[in-house]
């Protein structure tokens, strides 16, 4: 979709960033870098810095402390390249035309004049030639009508310009567009002194007609133009005008998803990587996971993403490298479920099932609406403990705060349990001893129940049942009686007192302290159906119906409100 630029054409592109926190982060001349985080963490502000510091050094940004550019090409090479693609405006003095492209405008003898002498004194002179800023009001009105020009002649000063005189480049944008709204997207060439865009079924010429034909003109201004229609539409056609067309080497895109549904959000986000040509710089500042998704789908080697945090008046920034993307990427619990979404959020919680997250969700509600500042938790379920290693471990390398919540019979096993501490930074020579003396105290407990006791429970299952295919709901139930058989069966819904008394008793407190301070924490009443025991249901249909409760006065909640409210208080 995208035109590539000669190689030995002239362009400057951001060499480094410093950011307010120190962290310095280098740049290659071709990066498309995504830049995510919570709200008010400072993504926009970033962009408004660069296109800032870019234009002169000693301009303020409260999130950029420095920023250092690189160009390439000579006098002669950067004038071939402004000729290429500006609107020259000669006046009296034929030598020194004025070079106009995308509402602004230069002498020649100030362009070159400033290009021989880059500096951070003059470089605003050429700022906006080589830097695109797509900010809020820019989203919308790129796409709105451009002045005619003569095609044949004239240089392009706006992105219609482009489609106007390219039919191949016009297809490929409304092909995009068709994509994600269904409907064509149309320049109409002969509108008199503008060239606006339609939207609809584009109209073929009948035998007879041609585009300039009256009755095509007709046909043609009958559908609806698109500077008249949601701010969706408008923004995705803006975006891919931007990406598509224009000569500027550096492309500053805020909140590419804005007014869009999440389809068509990842949609942008896909679109806007192939777009980018790779002689172009691109800064994407998305408040959207589907965004983000998008973009990594596109599986670009030149995406990088950063996350920014922020902590009073400093922001806090970590590099994602391509091959961390594409090794996060590459899991498909990542790829197609909400976790990405902690990108975006302060803390994340991590859980073993969904129905887990529903209910902490449910309870942090309930405890953190009288608070003062609540503090921004995202949960997140692993599809199991044994995923829970994977998940921590891709947000941590991140950036993200990240706490976990596990039940009881995580302790049963060396593994995952050593991974999961590992991923959070708790040394397991720390808690391998007090672990052990509780696994080998639970180990050697019999179980509760005698082999007669099960068979009984479990002909009365087998007697209960007439139909010819063994049910679901039989088999679950003959299951859930065989996991009770064993010890950490039992130490699972009954929790930490199943534990023995004496050194297993004292060890189990000091093992999940230990875990706390790292953000681990163990359901001590075994597991979620815990909390409430008059509740008789399990799972999905458990939560269903406890989540009806007064959740934050109920008494019979009062051990699930105290244990969330330590995950939500425990720091960070």
């Amino acid at each position: 979709m995208s035109q590539p630029i000669s190689d030995n054409a002239a362009r400057v592109w951001i060499s480094s960033i410093t950011f307010s926190d120190g962290t310095q982060v280098d740049f290659e001349p071709d990066d498309i870098t995504v830049i995510v985080g919570p709200n008010n963490s400072g993504k926009s502000a970033t962009l408004r810095g660069i296109n800032t510091k870019f234009e002169n050094q000693s301009n303020k940004s409260p999130v950029i402390a420095e920023l250092t550019y690189e160009s390439k090409g000579s006098p002669e090479e950067f004038e071939a390249w402004i000729t290429s693609w500006a609107v020259q405006q000669i006046d009296k003095n034929q030598a020194n035309p004025i070079y106009q492209a995308m509402g602004h405008g230069l002498h020649r003898s100030d362009a070159i004049n400033s290009w021989t002498n880059l500096s951070n004194s003059v470089h605003n002179n050429l700022s906006r030639w080589f830097l695109l800023h797509l900010g809020g009001e820019q989203r919308l009105t790129t796409s709105n009508p451009a002045p005619a020009i003569q095609l044949t002649s004239e240089n392009p000063s706006h992105p219609i310009h482009y489609l106007a005189r390219d039919d191949a480049r016009e297809m490929q944008l409304s092909e995009a567009f068709k994509r994600a709204f269904g409907m064509d997207l149309v320049v109409h060439r002969n509108a008199g002194g503008n060239y606006p865009l339609y939207v609809g079924e584009r109209p073929i010429p009948a035998t007879g007609e041609d585009r300039v034909s009256l009755t095509f003109l007709k046909r043609l201004e009958m559908l609806p133009k698109l500077h008249e229609q949601g701010d969706g539409m408008r923004s995705f056609a803006s975006v891919l005008l931007a990406t598509s067309v224009g000569k500027e080497t550096i492309l500053l895109i805020d909140e590419p998803e804005a007014f869009l549904h999440p389809p068509q959000a990842r949609l942008l986000g896909q679109l806007i990587t192939t777009a980018t040509n790779s002689n172009r710089q691109t800064f994407i500042a998305t408040h959207s996971s589907d965004a983000l998704k998008g973009i990594l789908a596109s599986n670009n080697e030149r995406v990088r993403v950063v996350r920014i945090e922020r902590d009073g008046n400093v922001n806090h920034v970590k590099i994602l490298s391509n091959p961390d993307i594409q090794e996060l990427w590459s899991d498909s619990l990542l790829k197609h479920s909400n976790i990405l979404d902690g990108l975006f959020h302060e803390c994340v919680v991590v859980c073993e099932s969904d129905s887990d997250c529903s209910f902490y969700s449910a309870i942090a509600d309930a405890v953190t609406d009288q608070s003062e500042k609540n503090l921004d938790l995202h949960f997140v379920h692993c599809g199991g403990k044994a995923r829970m290693p994977v998940v921590l471990r891709a947000l941590v390398k991140v950036g993200v705060p990240v706490k976990a919540i596990c039940d009881f019979d995580i302790l049963s096993e060396e593994y995952p349990l050593r991974a999961i501490c590992e991923s959070l930074n708790c040394p397991w020579e720390e808690v391998e001893r007090d672990w052990r003396i509780v696994k080998s105290a639970i180990d050697s407990k019999r179980p509760d129940r005698t082999t007669a006791e099960v068979k009984a429970e479990i002909d009365a299952v087998l007697d209960a049942e007439s139909a010819t295919i063994f049910p679901k709901a039989a088999k679950a139930r003959i299951t859930s009686i065989l996991k009770l058989t064993t010890a950490w069966a039992n130490a699972k819904t009954v929790g930490i007192s199943y534990v023995p008394p004496g050194d297993a008793s004292q060890a189990i407190r000091r093992l999940l302290s230990r875990l706390k301070s790292s953000h681990i924490h163990v359901v001590e009443v075994g597991e979620l159906e815990g909390f409430d025991r008059t509740v008789p249901d399990h799972g999905p249909s458990w939560v269903a119906e406890v989540i009806q409760k007064d959740l934050a006065r109920d008494p019979e909640l009062a051990d699930a409100r105290d244990f969330v409210s330590d995950v939500v208080k425990t720091q960070g």
